[in-house]
Formats: structure tokens, sequence, C-alpha cells
């Protein structure tokens, strides 16, 4: 069914993707770590992260790449085996495996208020808790993810979080390295608040494997990530400890048994049956490296496959920019541009709009352009004068001007294989 020109691509609204990825995690600290990738941590959990705090780059990516794919829906399995589509059985992990491991990796102390999900689970495990070695209490969480690894293995200095340019860094230190196995690790030092009120600082680590594990540690010189004073001067760990927690083999073991999806059909021609679809992560780390200078990269988020989005503020108030990508809809192309329609001299599609929004925020307006390249990539841009759809205008105009929305989606990065 062809998607209506000016309609969200997809039905489901980010609002209620952004609870579900809460799940059952009541806690402050465990809301946050349960989306890791998808939150707005400040009041959308973590489903996408917050891209001003230091923490949030971890997942997003510093300078906004996304780097972790963490909309994977395994079916729930039971605790002895995991169904994976072939006749072997996968160890399953349970919450208390997860915690178990990250007690074993710290240092001496005492670690409290713990929470986690294991590998049988709908959500990607994780591991979480407070950690107190006798200077102060800090939180921490470790989160594990699979990258889908189409030809065999997976290139880590492309997937690995990269540090930000300097002028556009709120970190006091940030370096990647390649490891000897060859995996990419990027080690971070930064504050949970742009502007570094309450001193609440957050180090992490964010690591991939060539064969596609991906670590992700947090921590924080409180015991909460947001809503609680600093009880520290610093988070626990230091930046070589995170280092070891996030390459400790523990990890990958785990991951090994986080369930993959079974395989799409194949036609008799041999190729999918379906068009595969840009993954979410991928389409946040092309769009951050799209964005105009001088925003503030305040939120993001994205679904699996096929959208992703940030919140940005240009000091006028925060904007949603808002980007969809579907291949293979020339057979459609008819139904979605009409009169008014412009066609560039490589034959791409252009259609501009500018009008009301769509979800029912009052005084919101929302600016779209809408392309379809001649191989069939359909790439829609939009921008709100909001940060979320339903909720009322925060600013006159969206941050981006139709010249710059235009620019973001005629980029040719939506077809390049490398960034």
């Amino acid at each position: 069914m062809p998607v209506d020109q000016y309609s969200d691509p997809f039905e489901e609204q980010l609002s209620a993707a952004l609870r579900e990825a809460g799940g059952h995690f009541d806690s402050p600290a465990a809301l946050a770590a349960a989306g890791r990738a998808r939150g707005d941590r400040m009041r959308l959990r973590r489903r996408t992260a917050v891209a001003g705090g230091a923490a949030s780059l971890a997942l997003v990516g510093v300078g906004g790449a996304l780097l972790v794919p963490w909309g994977g829906k395994p079916a729930s399995l039971p605790s002895s085996v995991a169904a994976s589509g072939s006749s072997s059985a996968k160890t399953v992990y349970s919450p208390d495996d997860m915690i178990r491991t990250l007690q074993q990796l710290l240092p001496e102390g005492e670690f409290s208020m713990t929470d986690a999900r294991g590998t049988g689970e709908e959500r990607p495990p994780l591991a979480m808790g407070v950690f107190d070695d006798g200077k102060g209490k800090g939180s921490i969480s470790v989160g594990l993810a699979r990258i889908p690894a189409d030809a065999g293995e997976v290139d880590p200095s492309t997937a690995v979080m990269p540090c930000p340019d300097e002028e556009e860094t709120h970190l006091d230190s940030c370096k990647t390295e390649l490891l000897p196995d060859r995996s990419a690790i990027t080690v971070y030092q930064g504050y949970e608040y742009p502007d570094h009120r309450d001193n609440l600082k957050s180090w992490g680590a964010d690591l991939v494997t060539p064969a596609g594990h991906h670590v992700s540690v947090i921590e924080w010189n409180a015991a909460a990530e947001k809503g609680k004073p600093a009880t520290r001067p610093e988070p626990p760990l230091t930046a070589g400890r995170l280092k070891t927690l996030a390459a400790a083999s523990e990890w990958r073991r785990i991951a090994d048994a986080i369930p993959g999806e079974e395989k799409k059909p194949v036609s008799p021609t041999g190729s999918s049956a379906r068009p595969t679809e840009m993954a979410g992560w991928l389409i946040l780390r092309k769009l951050a490296l799209l964005l105009p200078k001088g925003l503030e990269r305040v939120g993001n988020g994205s679904q699996e496959t096929g959208y992703g989005y940030f919140v940005v503020d240009d000091g006028k108030g925060a904007s949603l920019v808002q980007v969809n990508v579907q291949p293979n809809m020339s057979d459609v192309a008819g139904q979605l541009y009409g009169s008014g329609t412009e066609t560039l001299p490589d034959g791409t599609r252009v259609s501009v709009k500018q009008g009301p929004g769509e979800k029912g925020g009052a005084g919101v307006v929302m600016w779209t352009v809408d392309t379809l390249r001649k191989g069939g990539l359909r790439v829609v841009v939009s921008a709100f004068n909001s940060a979320e759809q339903d909720k009322a205008a925060t600013r006159a105009k969206p941050a981006l001007t139709i010249e710059q929305l235009r620019a973001v989606a005629l980029s040719p990065r939506w077809t390049a294989t490398e960034d």
C-alpha cells in the first residue's frame, strides 16, 4: 500500500514507541538503561538518547552518529534454550547472569539497586546498578547488542561511536582506538548536561567487534543519571577500567546468545522477497552528518528500519527533524508525486509542502521535502516547530529552512555505501 505523500510513513507514533521501550523497568536508572539508544533520557527514557548529554553520545554517537541498533524484537524464549531458526540451540543468559557478570568485572566495592534483562527477553540484554568503591555511589550500566553482518563481518572502525569535532564537543576527552583483535573502542569523559550543571558527569565506552558484538558502558558520578545530586567528584571507573570492562570477553559470549531474526524468504532468483530497508541507526548516522552546524542536538531516536529523528535547538526552541527512507518506491511514484512536482536533471522527483502538523499539536507546522530518486529510493525529510508532533508548538518556525531540508533530502549520502 502506498504511503500518503505527506503523512508519517510509519503508523507507530514516536511517543508510543518510547513508552514501549521503557518496558517493565520502574526505577529512573532502569528506565534510563532500558532503551539505551532510543529515548530522550530527560523525559522519554532511553530508547533515544539525549545528544547533549555525554551518556547519550555513547549510544547516539558523539557528534550525533547512532551506533546502537537496539530495535530488534525477537520473540520471548523459554529459559532453557533459545530458538534461533536453526537446529542448534543457544544458551540463554538470565537477568541474574547479567548482574553477576557485571559485578564480577567491577573492582572491589558494593553493588546494589540492580536491575537487568537477559538474552531471552523481547529487548536486548542489559545490566545496571549503583556501585560504591568507598568513595561514593555511582550508577553504572552495560548494554549489549548484535550488529547485523550481511557480508560476514562488521567494520568496527565505521560502526563504533566516533569522537566529535572539537568545535562541537561538550566532552573533556574522547579517544577511539583499534584493539589487537581488530575491535574498535571509543572511551569518552563528559557531562550529563551540555552546560555542566550540577556537575553531573557521564563517562562511557563503546565497543564494536568484527563479529558484530556491540557493548556500551555508561557511568555517572551519582546514584541516578538525572534528578539526583552528584555523590562523588567523578564516576567510579577510570578511562582504563571502562575500556577493560567494555572489552571483557564475557560480554561477547552473552551477545552471541542474543536471538537473531529469522531469515527472510528468498525468491527463486536469489534476491530478497522484500526490498532491503535502511537500518534506523544508519539513518541517524547519516542525518547527523547532514544537519546544519550551530544546532544543539537535544534528543534523537529511530525505529528498527526506515525512520530516524533528531530534536534540535538553535537557541529559539526545540524543533523535531525526522527522516523516512523507503527503497523501491518507483512503482507508486504516480500516486505519490502529482502536479507541482519538480523533476531534476538526474530524474529525481522533488515535492515540497508547508502546512499544519498532523498529530494535533497546537500551532504545530510541518515543512517537508519529499524526494524519489530514479532508482526508487524515497527520502522524506520533515521539520516541525515543536519537539513532538502531538504537543504544542515551541517556536514560530522549524529550525531548518526548506532549502536546508532539501539539501538533506538530496544528499548523496543516502545512496553512499560509506559516510
